[in-house]
């Protein structure tokens, strides 16, 4: 039998043996992301270019969930860990389908490139929705779980591959990515940019990492010997396979400058440790080799690490072997899957302001509903990028409708354009304003549905994206959306505002005028049940902004400004319009007697999460570590549990904390534990006085001294 054949060996010692057997020509052709069949080795066809950012992508049907920014408004690793064992079901169960049936194209792998776990630093890039947010530790947290819930926890085989990108220092602007040099201190690398790769690498074993479009720090991601070599295979350790961009490659010499030609940028990439080109450029090996500059075995190499990656999936094997083989289509957009989806979207909603209980809505008092609005019966406002074709979306008005069916009436009108001037092309401009009035005058409650959707905010290229980048000119609400806002307050009627976006919007004439507002985000195909349920009190809503709101962006660096001064709020000087971990809910719940034990460099944080309130309801406990030195950042996520309590009911919640978790990097990169006074900090947000003003509560604080400096071995 031949090794590669031989169950018993481990998938590396059999993937280097069927490496060897190939020709050049095989080999090559084995690191594009469309794989060509070997018949004589009973190698078939595999793409390895697949998605599942929010559920499997582009492939039709499956479960869409929230977008991946909306899920990290969760706060709750255990249930990402949940949305991810859906997803990775519904993808093993189209593969098994799609190879039954001979089909092996595009979209079809389980190789999934997600999650995006770049860090959201500026509120304008078009791609933060992908992301979880700004923070690193909360980005860290559910990208481990999110990949371990989609590789699965078999003992031999993976379920699916995840995918850990982009890799590294990516975030904007989409307009020039391909030829931009993000320049980023040390100390940022490390106490930003790295941490969550990190994380994903060796705490989840993430199978494959993409690198990306720009270059850090003057060299291309997908070539770059800092990068690929010294971090992620040097000092991580790192042993899966790399993936590039798509196309990023051939950005080497058309764009970055840094080779002359294709050949010379294939021969950079694959010497560098990047394994698989999502593209076609790779065909230039061959000319490489034939110039001395890249050898066979570095290309050996590449295959080698693909083909373990396709063995742990188990497609080597006798079927029967793999247990995620059994996974029938039936369970794709089933039920269960459904029910899910709908929990992730109610958990993902976040009460912003609700101004003399404003909320929830009380049915049986009203006769008549307004929805106004853009986003009120947007699909694409569900959605998000990156997504597959549900079998049912309920928008905010249809959620509206159902919950409220025939005993309340519904009045409804568009009120303008998503960001044009105009719905009908030949009008005289703002032409539903009249349509607006009439509405608001018939309603004992106006629902405002306002804010963006992936045609203005997105990937460079996407097609439809209105600001052609995919990147926000601004923070505003675009087009009329503000004008129409204005119009509904000054007819006097109560106004609920539901924002539909990604990221932050500076929606400062809502919070001054607005009695309540809730934020939705991209809240999956389902999403418009959820709403509705939150503005008639069939839940208390439980999310917390994974990003910062804030009021401007006059007082953001540049956006091409990589530093993080004076970016997210660990850095920021300047007091948010809402706060990173912040959003309110209907019942009281409340953090008391906190404690801490330190044995060693092991600290042990207690607290008491208690339900004051009226109505069961979930809550995120909070810890956050400050050092008491000039220069140092404000405080920074290190802990977080979502705990959901009866009225009445009490839970205490413990943390571990470890000197690590009180460690800053310094200018060199080396992550050093200082002598002096820490702060930690316990509660239900941020310890800033723009959250203790808004929800009324102020976290716990509890000061820990450190007598002596250390530095702390990563």
């Amino acid at each position: 039998m031949e090794k590669y054949l031989d169950e018993t060996l481990s998938f590396e010692e059999r993937a280097a043996d069927l490496a060897s057997r190939m020709t050049l020509e095989e080999k090559v052709y084995q690191t594009l992301h469309g794989a060509a069949a070997i018949e004589r080795l009973g190698i078939k066809a595999y793409n390895y270019w697949n998605e599942a950012l929010h559920g499997v992508a582009r492939a039709g049907v499956a479960t869409v969930f929230p977008q991946a920014i909306g899920l990290a408004a969760t706060f709750d690793e255990d249930f990402l860990e949940k949305v991810a064992e859906v997803i990775s079901d519904e993808g093993r169960a189209k593969f098994n389908a799609q190879q039954k049936y001979g089909d092996y194209d595009i979209y079809k792998g389980l190789t999934f490139w997600s999650p995006n776990i770049n860090i959201f630093r500026d509120p304008r890039w078009g791609r933060g929705h992908e992301t979880f947010g700004e923070d690193p530790y909360l980005t860290s947290r559910l990208g481990v779980r999110f990949i371990e819930g989609m590789q699965g926890k078999d003992k031999k085989y993976m379920k699916v591959a995840a995918c850990a990108k982009h890799f590294a220092v990516h975030s904007g602007p989409e307009d020039i990515r391909h030829s931009f040099n993000a320049v980023s201190t040390e100390q940022d690398l490390r106490e930003t940019y790295l941490p969550a790769f990190k994380a994903c690498v060796q705490e989840a074993d993430v199978e494959v990492v993409m690198g990306a479009y720009n270059r850090t720090n003057d060299e291309p991601c997908c070539g770059s010997k800092r990068l690929l070599e010294d971090i992620l295979r040097g000092e991580w350790e790192f042993k899966g396979h790399v993936t590039s961009d798509c196309w990023a490659i051939k950005d080497f010499h058309e764009f970055h400058m840094v080779t002359a030609d294709a050949v010379e940028s294939v021969a950079l990439a694959m010497n560098r440790g990047c394994d698989l080109n999502c593209g076609n450029i790779y065909g230039n090996l061959l000319k490489a080799v034939e110039k001395g500059l890249v050898k066979e075995e570095t290309i050996e190499r590449a295959v080698t690490r693909l083909l373990t990656t396709r063995m742990k999936l188990g497609l080597f094997d006798a079927p029967e072997k793999v247990p995620y083989n059994t996974i029938s289509y039936d369970v794709v957009d089933c039920e269960k899957h459904k029910q899910i989806n709908e929990e992730a979207a109610r958990k993902s909603i976040v009460l912003l302001k609700n101004e003399n209980q404003t909320l929830p809505l009380q049915k049986d008092s009203l006769r008549t509903i307004g929805v106004i609005g853009p986003n009120a019966n947007n699909r694409k406002a569900l959605v998000g990028n990156y997504e597959g074709t549900s079998s049912e979306y309920i928008t905010v008005l249809e959620g509206i409708q159902r919950y409220v069916g025939d005993d309340v009436r519904v009045l409804f009108s568009e009120g303008c354009h998503l960001c044009k001037d105009r719905i009908q092309g030949l009008s005289q401009g703002n032409d539903r304003m009249s349509e607006v009035r009439a509405v608001a005058e018939m309603s004992d409650v106006i629902i405002a549905c306002m804010g963006l959707d992936a045609s203005l905010e997105g990937e460079e290229g996407d097609e439809g994206n209105e600001f052609a980048s995919g990147d926000k000119p601004n923070l505003e609400l675009p087009g009329l959306q503000n004008e129409v806002l204005k119009e509904l307050v000054a007819t006097g009627k109560p106004v609920v505002l539901v924002l539909l976006s990604g990221s932050a919007l500076a929606i400062n004439f809502a919070e001054e005028n607005i009695p309540a507002i809730l934020h939705g985000w991209y809240p999956g195909a389902r999403g418009g049940k959820a709403i509705a349920e939150a503005l008639f009190g069939e839940f208390s809503p439980e999310g917390k902004l994974p990003v910062t709101f804030y009021r401007t962006t006059e007082e953001l660096p540049e956006f091409t400004d990589y530093s993080m001064k004076n970016r997210t709020y660990r850095y920021m000087k300047n007091e948010a319009l809402y706060p990173f971990g912040y959003g309110l809910g209907y019942t009281d719940i409340n953090c008391r007697n906190t404690t801490l034990e330190r044995a060693g460099g092991t600290y042990t944080v207690k607290a008491v999460l208690s339900n004051d309130g009226q109505m069961k309801g979930a809550q995120t406990l909070q810890v956050y570590v400050k050092a008491c030195r000039e220069g140092a950042p404000n405080w920074q996520l290190k802990g977080l549990k979502k705990i959901t309590l009866e009225p009445g009911e009490k839970k205490e919640v413990s943390f571990t904390l470890t000197e690590a978790d009180f460690a800053l990097y310094n200018e060199e990169g080396v992550k050093v534990l200082a002598a002096g006074d820490y702060e930690v900090y316990t509660g239900i947000s941020q310890p800033d006085a723009r959250s203790i003003a808004l929800t009324g509560k102020t976290p716990e604080k509890i000061l820990v001294h450190i007598k002596e400096d250390k530095v702390i071995p990563e």
